[in-house]
């Protein structure tokens, strides 16, 4: 089974601007036990590509966290209160207020 991660125009335009700022090659997305819900998302950077990791475009992320979120949708919001990148995971069964944290 191949595992997809779908990222929206907004997403791949943000990551591509945020990796030339920090002038790092990839914008690393992980999945990390922990937060209110039992899960979280971390976003860094990275020069290199691990053995574990897997590319799309200019973001990497590895198998295991691929496992959890295989079928996700990430996008970049800019609103008024600020912006962030956002996870939109069919797994997910419930999330926090944050958007980072969540369960499956």
């Amino acid at each position: 089974m191949e595992k997809k991660l779908e990222f929206t125009h907004s997403a791949k335009n943000q990551i591509e601007k945020i990796t030339k700022k920090e002038a790092k090659k990839y914008f690393r997305i992980t999945v990390q036990g922990g937060g209110c819900s039992g899960f979280k998302y971390n976003f860094s950077f990275a020069d290199k590509i691990e053995d574990d990791d897997i590319l799309f475009d200019k973001a990497i992320i590895d198998k295991v966290s691929l496992n959890i979120i295989a079928g996700s949708k990430v996008d970049f919001k800019q609103e008024m209160i600020g912006e962030s990148f956002l996870i939109i995971n069919p797994k997910a069964t419930a999330s926090c207020g944050c958007g980072l944290s969540f369960s499956i």
